[in-house]
């Protein structure tokens, strides 16, 4: 009998094993670089591999990790956010807008996605990302940066869902991204459509140098030439406003 109850047992947790492997499918991640040149748009779209009744309280995010080539402006987002043109985005780190890209780090950035109105179990997210510049080239005239598969991330505080297929993530982040308290977010397994995205950045030829210093000459001795002759002829200048100015 013990033999036979023990043989049930590991009948039923195989069942139970593949009801679960069944049920916990993949997502699916689509990932698309819109628009050329420094200025990029970077679509994101998730199909969840859950039934549609089990969404509802749930929210998705990306988690990007964008190398030094790129980077994103926290003002035009929040402008954006502002503008109810796009979800709340969180970023690691300060960004320097500025710095090159030998000069800058990798950057993380939490994205809140939005439910997709043609997809049931699609979200749908659009980040706008910049180029940075790069070191001149030898030969080609274009820096190629690699950009990753984010990974998915879903926050269900107001839902009873099971969380038996998903893997408990250390992200700190509130579900909504309005909220001051953060929630369990979990990461969920996923399909990439592409594994990576690459990013094409024009650079300068390093052969170019002697003549965009020599341009650059020119056109600061021009403009202040320029900016000096209309001070001159303009300009009303006398004895008693420097008097007045002492």
């Amino acid at each position: 009998m013990a033999a036979v109850g023990a043989g049930v047992a590991a009948l039923l947790c195989a069942a139970g094993s593949l009801y679960v492997q069944a049920t916990c499918q993949d997502a699916i991640v689509t990932q698309q670089l819109l628009q050329e040149g420094f200025h990029r748009d970077l679509l994101m779209k998730v199909e969840l591999g859950i039934m549609e009744e089990d969404i509802g309280g749930c929210t998705v995010a990306a988690r990007i990790r964008l190398p030094p080539g790129i980077y994103v402006d926290p003002y035009e987002l929040a402008s954006l956010y502002q503008h109810n043109l796009t979800k709340e985005v969180l970023i690691s780190d300060a960004v320097d807008v500025e710095a090159p890209e030998y000069l800058a780090t990798d950057l993380v950035v939490l994205t809140y996605m939005k439910p997709d109105p043609q997809c049931s179990r699609c979200f749908r997210a659009a980040l706008p990302v910049h180029g940075r510049y790069h070191r001149p080239a030898e030969n080609n005239g274009e820096a190629l940066v690699v950009l990753k598969s984010p990974e998915v991330l879903i926050c269900c505080c107001d839902s009873r869902v099971s969380t038996e297929c998903w893997k408990p993530s250390e992200v700190e982040a509130p579900c909504s991204g309005r909220n001051d308290y953060p929630c369990q977010w979990y990461s969920i397994k996923h399909k990439p459509v592409y594994e990576e995205l690459i990013l094409q950045v024009p650079v300068g030829l390093r052969q170019h140098n002697s003549l965009v210093c020599v341009v650059t000459l020119l056109s600061t001795v021009l403009c202040s030439s320029v900016i000096l002759a209309a001070v001159c002829k303009y300009g009303h200048f006398s004895l008693e406003t420097f008097s007045e100015q002492k």
